[in-house]
């Protein structure tokens, strides 16, 4: 039994997510620990909501709320939402818990120890009108490198760049709205990304396997211009991590607290503190520490492509940096954007679909599937009604749905609701089997890959190959010549809606727990042979004829919903 540590990338607690954040790291980071722990591995799968930064107390402000009491509630919020799609996290923490302040107070007390921060005096944008400095997201302007008139005093959301407040053009406060920005001088830690170019550079390189999206993504971080550039770690806000160096003050940084880029990512191992605090597990350090068994674990971690930068550069900087036995991560899957309609996704602006309407449109099945098999690995997906319109109606309802009503409930109206005996297979048995060999093979090779469209294309393959014996076979024909001919049929039929259960499970949960539920199994254990699988469920065995497992989506409910969701946001 092989160990897997797996991180979603944590979501911003400024209210609720969309469908692109969804697909671009949560969903498909679900998908890959319930496929593992399917096939019996040990697996802890973790994520939190990202709290501190400019985002949240934005987000307070526009609430009227403390931001400590906006934070507080929206998790529960967020928790509750990745209940309702599914998302099997172990723990879904805080980064604002103890455990994360103390942990990143530490790193920098032994980042400091090891001559990697230095203190940096400089000018920030500086607001009289707001009567503060603004930092980051508290900046808006015109993006020097692309042109985007919305680019954010830390990253533009268009070309990905990173940047600092002083490089946008024409800025402005996005408290106030004021454009009186001056520069007032103040101090600042940075992390000195430069001094471990070569070691992060050699540590990227040896990672042959991983996606090329995220590769390329951190090699032009490495190369581009100037190089890796030291980067800033403390902000001049109220809400975060107090400066200190371990538990001790920090001189100078008085009322300062660290960026949200530093902290987040270490919230990865207090996630795994809290965790054990939960009474959920035991003994966190297995999972993190070297030299307490970490080394036979694999960490994977997944993302939208605009966090690479931090998880493949800063975040390493950090663990590497520390001189301490800390995992670091074995492989990045990253993702592209998926677009709405035409246009973006976009959690600031409004546009979209966001995971709460989501759930109140259909049940989560309908959306993971739909997610997962259009995940933007390769390039940016785009999401349209149509498209989400003819893959529910085709694949989950023309194909697996209608495979197990009408091998069910015509069983039920032949030979009861008992898997039928008698009979024998034949050569059309033999062909499905030999077919069904190699696409599981494919399927579980696909989806150790994480090679996510892929694996959705080869689940849906199997159920098709069960559908199109089921045509073929043609047992209510069968039945009135050969009746023990049809129980064959039907009883292998009934074994591949077992099949189907185990191997659904990881895309799409809830209906594979109906199907269990219908077969009246015990477990839903992985199949080693499949003439082993397809015949777990011997002659006589009981089950029900559960209600129809999808239902289609009507042209007039498309055309609703497009008018509904047209990219605003209430």
């Amino acid at each position: 039994m092989a160990r897997h540590l797996i991180t979603s990338a944590i979501p911003y607690i400024n209210g609720i997510k969309h469908l692109g954040n969804l697909v671009g790291s949560q969903l498909p980071a679900d998908l890959y620990a319930r496929y593992l722990r399917g096939r019996g591995n040990e697996v802890l799968f973790l994520c939190a909501t990202d709290e501190h930064g400019t985002p949240a107390e934005l987000a307070a402000a526009k609430a009227g709320k403390p931001v400590d009491e906006y934070c507080a509630e929206m998790h529960e919020v967020q928790s509750g939402i990745a209940e309702g799609f599914r998302l099997s996290f172990d723990h879904f923490g805080r980064s604002s818990s103890q455990r994360n302040q103390e942990l990143t107070q530490h790193f920098a007390g032994v980042l400091d120890e090891q001559g990697l921060i230095r203190e940096v005096s400089e000018t920030q944008m500086y607001s009289p009108t707001d009567g503060r400095y603004l930092p980051d997201r508290y900046i808006e302007g015109t993006c020097p490198n692309c042109g985007f008139d919305s680019a954010r005093g830390d990253q533009c959301d268009n070309c990905t760049k990173q940047l600092d407040p002083v490089d946008l053009i024409n800025p402005h406060s996005t408290i106030s709205g004021a454009t009186d920005l001056e520069m007032r001088e103040t101090k600042h830690l940075y992390l000195c990304q430069s001094q471990m170019k070569d070691e992060l550079e050699a540590w990227i390189d040896s990672k042959s396997d991983w996606p090329v999206l995220t590769t390329s993504i951190a090699k032009k971080w490495l190369n581009d211009g100037d190089g890796l550039q030291d980067r800033g770690i403390t902000r001049d806000l109220d809400w975060g991590v107090p400066v200190k160096k371990g538990t001790e003050d920090w001189p100078g940084m008085e009322g300062k607290v660290f960026y949200v880029w530093f902290d987040a990512p270490i919230e990865y191992i207090a996630c795994s503190q809290e965790w054990v605090d939960a009474g959920k597990g035991e003994d966190w350090q297995r999972w993190w520490r070297t030299d307490a068994g970490a080394e036979d674990v694999t960490y994977t971690q997944f993302m939208g492509k605009d966090n690479v930068p931090f998880h493949t550069l800063s975040f390493p900087a950090t663990i590497l940096g520390s001189g301490e036995p800390w995992k670091l991560v074995d492989y990045i899957k990253s993702f592209n954007y998926l677009n709405y309609e035409g246009g973006q996704f976009s959690t600031s602006r409004g546009r979209g679909v966001f995971m709460d309407q989501a759930l109140e449109v259909l049940p989560s099945d309908y959306w993971r599937w739909w997610l997962l098999s259009h995940a933007p690995e390769s390039s940016d997906a785009e999401f349209t009604w149509e498209n989400f319109q003819a893959s529910v109606n085709k694949d989950l309802a023309d194909v697996l749905g209608n495979f197990v009503s009408r091998v069910t409930k015509f069983c039920r109206s032949k030979f009861g609701e008992v898997v039928p005996e008698g009979g024998s297979y034949g050569a059309a048995e033999e062909a499905l089997l030999a077919e069904l060999t190699e696409r599981l093979q494919r399927y579980e090779q696909m989806m150790d890959a994480m090679e996510v469209r892929k694996s959705a294309q080869e689940l849906r393959a199997i159920w098709a190959a069960g559908n199109e014996y089921l045509q073929s076979a043609a047992p209510w024909a069968a039945f009135k010549e050969d009746p023990e001919r049809a129980a064959a049929i039907v009883r292998l039929s009934l074994n591949l809606i077992r099949l189907y259960a185990v191997l659904s499970a990881p895309f799409i949960p809830d209906t594979s727990a109906v199907l269990k539920e219908a077969m009246k199994l015990d477990s839903l254990d992985w199949p080693g042979d499949l003439n082993e699988a397809l015949s777990a469920l011997p002659a006589g065995a009981e089950f029900t004829v559960p209600e129809n497992l999808f239902r289609k989506i009507t042209d007039d409910e498309r055309e609703e919903w497009q008018q509904r969701f047209s990219g605003k946001r209430d």
